[in-house]
């Protein structure tokens, strides 16, 4: 993935130039203003790449995948360039003064993964043949955002960054989560119950009042994903997007017609 090339930018951008350039996408690719979910996703993530002068280096100047240690990871099948498009690349770099390795990587998410947390193997090939070693992805964890695993090899850590992808449902938004309702003018007009279902399964049920007007948002609170390391939650917004019956009785048209102003 170039992320140069997302943003518009060339690799000898300032900060402010990136920084620019990432508003103006962000902006019009917005999932709220009806944009594409997967280039949104696609243009934060390369800002949160660029935009850290840490990450940027690193993106700029990748160390080679094999450590001096003799230890390589392998993701299943496939060539080195597929493991590349799918993780990101694997980067190790080593500690002279401590003499701890820690191996690099960036590993891809459901957001379902990200609200209940879950564990990932990965393949390590060793001079002394393959092992799997285990990991655990906490809960809440943001798309973007690094954990860092100790002890899991003798003398070497693991730096995992996760990748949060897209999901059709649910726009995450910090620990909030967006969902697109569609519902009919004449519920809005004369209120109506609809049915919901969270990201953890729960089906809810919410009242929509009469006289509710177009594209209000309703929060269910405590609904949304959870915060890293904490015990909280986000929210769960609705935003009501209303539509016109396909079919409406000549009689309810005359009615509106006597009372349109």
């Amino acid at each position: 993935m170039d992320y140069y090339n997302i943003l518009g930018v060339d690799k000898n951008a300032t900060p402010d130039e990136i920084k620019k350039a990432y508003r103006k996408l962000a902006s019009q690719h917005h999932p709220d203003k009806g944009g594409d979910t997967a280039k949104f996703q696609q243009i934060q993530t390369a800002y949160d790449n660029l935009g850290d002068e840490t990450k940027k280096q690193q993106y700029d100047n990748p160390i080679n995948m094999h450590s001096p240690g003799g230890f390589a990871f392998n993701f299943g099948s496939g060539s080195i360039h597929d493991i590349f498009e799918q993780f990101g690349g694997i980067h190790n770099m080593f500690n002279q003064q401590r003499g701890i390795q820690t191996f690099r990587t960036r590993v891809n998410i459901h957001l379902i993964d990200a609200y209940r947390g879950t564990k990932k193997a990965l393949q390590l090939h060793t001079n002394n043949g393959p092992s799997v070693i285990s990991i655990d992805v906490p809960k809440g964890v943001m798309s973007g955002q690094q954990i860092k695993y100790e002890n899991l090899l003798p003398n070497a850590n693991l730096l995992v960054e996760f990748i949060v992808q897209p999901d059709l449902r649910f726009d995450r938004q910090m620990q909030d989560l967006y969902s697109n309702v569609p519902i009919s003018m004449f519920d809005l007009i004369t209120g109506t119950k609809i049915h919901f279902t969270t990201i953890s399964g729960k089906m809810v049920e919410v009242e929509i009042k009469p006289m509710t007007q177009p594209h209000m948002q309703l929060k269910l609170i405590g609904q949304g994903m959870p915060v890293i390391n904490s015990t909280h939650y986000g929210d769960q917004i609705l935003l009501l997007k209303p539509f016109i019956p396909d079919n409406i009785h000549n009689e309810i048209l005359d009615i509106l017609r006597k009372h349109k102003s």
